[in-house]
This record gives structure tokens, sequence and C-alpha cells, in this order.
């Protein structure tokens, strides 16, 4: 019955991405802004509401203990740019794989992912950094959570302001079908737009909490800790979305659409996420805390240095891939 449930919410999401894409996909057409504003910002934000829900929940839970709550946050909030940075990218090569083969072109606009990556990277350094500030200096570990937290404000104005150049030369959003509430007689207007958004979103949400709901259980017979398992297998589910949505986009050839949406959410998970981290948790060092932030870390340099070059082949980011494998191998091992 568990694993039934578990296909069913997969199914969910599966929906619900789809739902959600093509509905942002007309926002972006109507709003005129590039592709990179569409997927690093509006897209990665909209498909980031469940990891956001999970570390909060899990830190605000009535649960007797409070280190398990901590240690479900920590973890969520650290699976989730381990699994965008490897896995994720990793699973977009996969799926193109056929029809571009190994040497095969990816090629997304880069002046935007390379804005995303530079503000992941540093941030997520500052994440490193608090864990060995000591507990007792509160005002410091806070004060780095509130700089990240304003880093990803400023983020965000500078993402807007280079969309317009960017529409200009050729990289604005078009949407590549109909909108779903359109071939049902609904007009195609920021209502009804608004409308299939908000569907969209409640499945997601709806069906991201039911999966990790289900991953919970039949995971407890396996026998990990709480830890492991948060960074492990709630990311699987929270992270889909991102995968989906990425995934549904390199396959139409929409390339700045799909790493966008991958390196605005890392954006959103590196600068946000850890600063709740940091405010709210111990935020203490170990050994799975130093491997995921170095292995994320190592991803992100890689991915943005071929982007920097702007020579991303297929098989570049089988690195990615490889990388998870090296997490899962020196944790679970």
């Amino acid at each position: 019955m568990i694993f039934l449930n578990l296909c069913f919410m997969l199914l969910v999401i599966l929906v619900s991405a789809e739902i959600f894409t093509n509905a942002l996909e007309h926002l972006g057409e109507k709003l005129k802004i590039s592709e990179g504003v569409t997927g690093s910002i509006f897209a990665a934000i909209g498909t980031a509401l469940p990891e956001t829900l999970v570390p909060l929940l899990a830190l605000m839970s009535n649960h007797e203990n409070q280190t398990i709550n901590e240690e479900v946050g920590v973890g969520a909030i650290l699976g989730a740019p381990l699994m965008l940075s490897t896995l994720t990218l990793f699973l977009m090569a996969f799926s193109v794989l056929k029809h571009r083969g190994l040497q095969g072109h990816l090629k997304p606009e880069k002046t935007g992912l390379i804005r995303d990556l530079d503000f992941f990277i540093i941030s997520f350094l500052f994440a490193g950094a608090a864990l060995f500030i000591p507990h007792s200096s509160a005002l410091v570990r806070d004060l780095i959570g509130f700089i990240m937290i304003f880093s990803y404000f400023i983020y965000l104005l500078l993402t807007i302001r280079a969309s317009k150049k960017l529409v200009e030369v050729g990289h604005a959003t078009e949407a590549s079908s109909p909108m779903f509430l359109e071939k049902i007689g609904l007009p195609n207007n920021y209502m009804i737009i608004s409308l299939q958004l908000l569907l969209g979103l409640i499945l997601l949400i709806y069906g991201a909490k039911g999966f990790i709901v289900g991953i919970e259980e039949a995971s407890s017979l396996i026998g990990i800790s709480t830890l492991i398992l948060s960074m492990l297998i709630i990311p699987i589910a929270t992270e889909l979305p991102e995968k989906i949505n990425s995934i549904l986009w390199i396959r139409k050839g929409k390339d700045t659409l799909a790493f966008g949406n991958v390196t605005g959410a890392m954006v959103f998970q590196g600068t946000l996420l850890p600063a709740i981290g940091i405010i709210l948790t111990p935020w203490a060092p170990r050994k799975e805390i130093y491997l995921s932030i170095l292995i994320t870390l190592i991803a992100a340099i890689w991915i943005r240095f071929l982007i920097q070059k702007s020579n991303i082949k297929v098989w570049h980011l089988g690195i990615n891939g490889a990388l998870y494998l090296t997490y899962l191998f020196f944790t679970l091992f």
C-alpha cells in the first residue's frame, strides 16, 4: 500500500509539473521577459516551494525530539542543492542522450547562468564557513544568515534588470504549445494563466508532501540516520519538480529555461534555506554535512567552468552524476 501511494504521488507531481511549466511559458511570453528570468526566478521559486516547506515544517514541528526536527531540517536544506547540482543536471543530459549523442552540445544563454552560479558558490561558501563559527557567537551566525538572505534580493534585482537586453537579442520566452486551460475554451489572459499556475502549484505541493510521507514510511524499514535519510530521500521528492521541468524543457530544445530552472533554484536554496539553517539550527559540523557542501561546490564550480567556456557537451554532465555517486558511496559505506 505504501508503494502504491508513492506511485500515485509521483504521478501527481508529474502532471502538476507539466501544468505549471505550460502556464509559466505563457506568462513569460505575455510579460515579454527572457527565458533566463522565466527559468531562474519564476520557475525556480515556484518549484522550490516543496523543499522550502519541508525544513520549515520540520523545524517548527512539535516533535518531542528536537534533534530529529533539526536533522530533518538540515538534511532537507543541504540535500536540495546537492541533488540539483549533481543528479538533476546528469538526468537532464541523459534525457537528450539519444537525440544529441555523447558529443552533442547543450547551448544555454550563459550570462544569466554565470550570474546564478556566482551567487550560489559565494553564498554556499558562507554556509560552509558558518559551520566553524561557535554557537556562542550567535550574533555573527545571525549576521551571516541575514547577509545571505539580502544577497538573494540583490540577485533578483540583477536578474530582472538583465532581462530586457536578453529579450532584445532573441532570448525572449516563447510558449511551445497552447495553454491547457485554453484548450477547454478559456481565454489566454493573465487571470487564466494565474489560475493554471495556482492549480499546478497546489497539485505540486500536495504531491510532494504525500511523496515525502510515503518515503519516510518506506525508509523506516531500512534503518539509516535521520540526517542521511533527509539528505538523500527527501530531495528525491522535493526536487522532482525541478528535475521534471528541466527535462521537459531540454527535450523541447529550451536549454536556457532548463538550466535556468536548476541554477535559479540553486541560488534560492543556496541563500535563503541555508540562512534558515544557520539561524534556527545548531548548524554543527558533521562528516555528512562537510561532504555534502564539498561535493555540491565541486559540481557547481565544474558547471560554472563549462558555461564560461560555452562548451557544454552531453557527456560533461556525466561527471555531475559521478559526483552524486561519490557522495552516496562515502556516506552509506
